[in-house]
């Protein structure tokens, strides 16, 4: 590690002490988040995981129960249904601060929610159970969805910001610190050096005086 290029001087050396220690600091501080980002993102790869596979069941339920209920109902029958909204719905994006990182918090909000499939309107004459079934299960799951969608925004943002973190635990704990420790130690036994040369001359400077 190539030490810094300094005077090696006692003010140089005060100085460097005092980076020394607010670089030491500054390291264990940036371990600690480091530990703790860590530690909440491994519990968000949990949620997530959970999440997404109970989005996939609910999702992979409901298009089995709408492929059967395509399979007795008429095409235009089950256009129209698909393509006119029963209700209106809008996205509320927050955010909310953890560990410095400001994440998402995303809501739906539901103007003339149907209290339940029944609600929504469309006739029974051409329907079927499959096609309720289908929707209700599609309705249920939409609030998953979006919980996911935060879920795994917050994964993205918090792995950024280990990378960033690790990023500078490491440059300090491999590059600044080693360095300032080396410059330290160069300017100290120069220091030394130069108080035993001088304490060399003033023996010689004594002994031609006597």
């Amino acid at each position: 590690m190539a030490r810094l290029n300094v005077n090696p001087t006692r003010v140089e050396l005060t100085r460097l002490k005092e980076r020394l220690d607010l670089a030491s600091r500054g390291h264990k501080l940036l371990k600690d988040k480091q530990d703790e980002l860590m530690r909440q993102f491994i519990s968000l790869i949990r949620e997530n995981n959970e999440l997404r596979n109970e989005v996939e069941e609910k999702i992979e339920a409901g298009m089995k129960s709408y492929a059967i209920a395509s399979a007795l109902l008429h095409d235009n029958f089950l256009s129209e249904v698909m393509t006119t909204p029963s209700q209106s719905v809008s996205l509320n994006i927050d955010q909310e601060n953890i560990m410095n990182i400001r994440v998402p918090q995303m809501n739906f909000n539901y103007e003339d929610t149907p209290d339940d499939v029944s609600d929504i309107l469309y006739g029974y004459l051409n329907s079927n159970g499959e096609l309720d079934l289908a929707i209700e299960q599609m309705l249920d799951v939409m609030p998953r969805m979006l919980e996911l969608a935060e879920v795994e925004k917050r994964c993205q943002m918090m792995a950024d910001e280990i990378e960033k973190t690790r990023r500078r635990v490491n440059a300090l704990e491999y590059m600044t610190i080693p360095q300032l420790e080396e410059t330290i130690y160069f300017i100290e036994m120069k220091l030394e050096e130069d108080e035993r040369a001088e304490i060399t001359r003033l023996i010689k400077v004594k002994d031609m005086g006597d």
